[in-house]
């Protein structure tokens, strides 16, 4: 090998060394996929072992429903005004819920050790859906001016108690329940449910983590 070429690949192993540093350098700065937010959002936790899992739910858009599958471990999100998929078991609009022909209890319990067994608890205790009108809030850009846009659907007025949104005062005040919910499904089995936070890591409200055991037998 003369000198010229071994100049032209001290360069080239010089131009690889150099991009590789580079590459170092800007690592991060752009949007590429990684392993830690492959999950970010739906059943980001599942523990077959158990029964037990989380899910992780982005419900700051007011035109969007979530639908939960218990058994299928999947959440799909469609605008208020189009169909249910076709398997889901329960719902997720914001803060409001509704169900797949199911019912719920809530209970006393604030972990899934304490809640009692389903068939102890009476079936009238169990509360269905109902038809609103005034519920499912879909457009807030004209509040300032007492105008409020709602889409009808059902809704569940037991779930929904997960968490207390109180706007007599402003800004307003949230509370969680911090209480298991029993959901009797529409397939016969049982599903429980308990809130544990309405917010992201920033405070933005809207991002609800849902622990979940299922199935309760």
């Amino acid at each position: 090998m003369n000198r010229k070429q071994t100049g032209m690949l001290l360069s080239g192993v010089t131009l690889l060394l150099s991009l590789a540093a580079c590459n170092g350098i800007f690592e991060g700065i752009y949007d590429e996929p990684t392993s830690e937010t492959e999950n970010e959002y739906g059943f980001i936790h599942v523990d077959e072992g158990s029964r037990t899992g989380r899910i992780y739910i982005d419900a700051t858009d007011y035109t969007e429903w979530h639908y939960v599958d218990m058994q299928g471990k999947q959440v799909t999100t469609t605008p208020v005004d189009e169909a249910a998929p076709e398997n889901w078991d329960f719902a997720v609009h914001r803060y409001d819920t509704k169900t797949n022909g199911a019912a719920v209890w809530e209970s006393a319990a604030s972990d899934f050790t304490s809640l009692p067994s389903p068939a102890s608890v009476p079936s009238e205790a169990f509360v269905h859906d109902e038809w609103t009108t005034d519920r499912i809030t879909v457009d807030m850009s004209q509040m300032m001016d007492g105008v409020i846009l709602y889409a009808d659907d059902y809704w569940n007025p037991c779930l929904s108690r997960w968490l207390d949104v109180d706007t007599s005062t402003m800004p307003p005040i949230y509370t969680l329940s911090a209480k298991v919910y029993l959901l009797r499904l529409g397939d016969g089995t049982y599903a429980a449910l308990r809130l544990t936070n309405f917010m992201n890591d920033a405070a933005v409200k809207g991002f609800m983590t849902i622990d979940y055991l299922y199935p309760v037998e």
